[in-house]
């Protein structure tokens, strides 16, 4: 077992590799059969996913992701014949994620789209309706806005059949940015007053005509592996309650969050205020592991590594310290569920990296790598990959290390590499 130091200079010594990068890959590529489907925040590419899973599995494993996210792990594993489940916090990462790992009828759902269609012909600008009464609505939506998507929503909750539904519903997710006044180029949330905001029916019209094209790919890869029936679910659940039986998980593949996890929530609010999934959105941050929202809980860090980072953090801005403390510790218990859950000799595989907060370097990949060794996980490999394009912000402001626009004299890049933590169970 690697000492603190040791695990340190392994990172130092980790040299790119550049296959891992996947630079020949076109965005049609990373977005093939339904990953295309919804923008999320920090998504991996699936070819990440398929990789490991091939090296690391075989027909009929359990492949798990405690931090589902938009599902690329189960898409991805359903197509090699990998059984699969995910959970997340976020509700809206969970229906994007059943929504892609879904295979539909093309002719039921091509029927039912023509239907909706044929509804939203008779609307009218003095149509009556419920129109949602929320402040925050208010804020993002022009009236003409509010007005179609309140309509369009409607007329999709008539649907009958839930998969459809569901699947109208992510579309509907998807087009709420352009719809809105939120700045186009930005994933922080900030109004841009000059926006004209696209038409919702027309914004739809596209967004499902594209989703039933990247469906009608899907059944075809499924088929053609002879995948369709492979099982694969998700759930809305907290990454330390995976609910899967000790000891029956082949491989890992995950991309926690980072210290300032509670953002994602804050990225989603379009479509959590347009879903009502939930009245108190302070509450619904405090959810997302290492928010600045947590009240005094016990702390175990399990790692030199993160107790000499947190040291640091708290002689520069105690707030932050006690946040990322919380954050490492809390992630400690996600990991400690895992090795339970994993088989012997099965792998966990992380995809993370490194920030700074306060002038101090955040070694998540490092820490990680502590805390499980502690645990009972030996290091297999640690790849070091660049990232050619991702869909997070690429500069924090250094004073506060929140997400920054491009423009900020505070900005400075974050994640231009990540690692690829893979470690072996290797003890009870």
């Amino acid at each position: 077992m690697l000492q603190p130091a040791d695990i340190l200079k392994t990172f130092l010594n980790t040299k790119i590799e550049d296959s891992w990068a996947f630079a020949e890959k076109s965005r049609k590529d990373t977005s093939y059969i339904t990953h295309g489907y919804h923008r999320y925040p920090a998504k991996f590419i699936p070819q990440i996913v398929s990789r490991l899973a091939a090296a690391y599995t075989k027909e009929k494993d359990l492949i798990i992701d405690p931090f589902g996210g938009c599902g690329t792990t189960l898409v991805e594993s359903k197509v090699l014949g990998r059984n699969s489940l995910g959970v997340d916090i976020n509700p809206v990462a969970v229906l994007i994620t059943k929504v892609k790992k879904t295979p539909l009828q093309p002719v039921t759902l091509v029927d039912a789209f023509a239907k909706l269609l044929d509804d939203l012909d008779d609307y009218r600008e003095d149509t009556k309706l419920d129109l949602p009464d929320s402040e925050k609505i208010d804020y993002w939506f022009k009236p003409e806005q509010k007005r179609k998507l309140t309509f369009l929503l409607k007329e999709i909750n008539k649907v009958k059949d839930k998969d459809i539904k569901d699947f109208f519903y992510c579309g509907f997710s998807n087009i709420l940015k352009n719809c809105s006044i939120w700045a186009q180029g930005s994933s922080k949330p900030t109004r841009d007053y000059d926006k004209v905001p696209a038409d919702p029916f027309t914004a739809f019209n596209r967004q499902i005509r594209a989703m039933v094209k990247g469906n009608d790919r899907f059944l075809e890869v499924l088929k053609g592996n002879d995948s369709f029936g492979t099982p694969c679910d998700v759930r809305c659940a907290d990454a330390r309650e995976i609910p899967v039986e000790d000891g029956s998980v082949s491989l890992v593949v995950t991309s926690p969050p980072y210290v300032t996890s509670y953002e994602y929530a804050d990225l989603h609010q379009l479509t959590i205020l347009w879903f009502n999934y939930t009245k108190d959105f302070n509450g619904f941050r405090q959810k997302f592991i290492g928010t600045s929202h947590h009240g005094k809980k016990e702390i175990t860090l399990n790692s030199e590594i993160a107790q000499n980072i947190v040291n640091a953090l708290q002689e520069k801005h105690k707030k932050t310290s006690a946040e990322v403390a919380t954050y490492f510790s809390e992630m400690n218990q996600v990991f400690m569920k895992m090795h339970k859950v994993i088989k012997e000799k099965g792998v966990i595989s992380i995809v993370v990296g490194n920030t700074k907060l306060k002038g101090v370097e955040i070694l998540n990949g490092e820490v990680f790598v502590d805390q499980l060794q502690n645990i009972g996980f030996k290091i297999e490999e640690i790849i070091k990959r660049e990232i050619p394009s991702k869909l997070l912000p690429s500069t924090r402001d250094e004073k506060t290390g929140r997400f920054a626009k491009a423009s900020s004299l505070n900005k400075v890049f974050c994640y231009p590499t990540e690692y690829i933590l893979v470690m072996r169970k290797t003890k009870h």
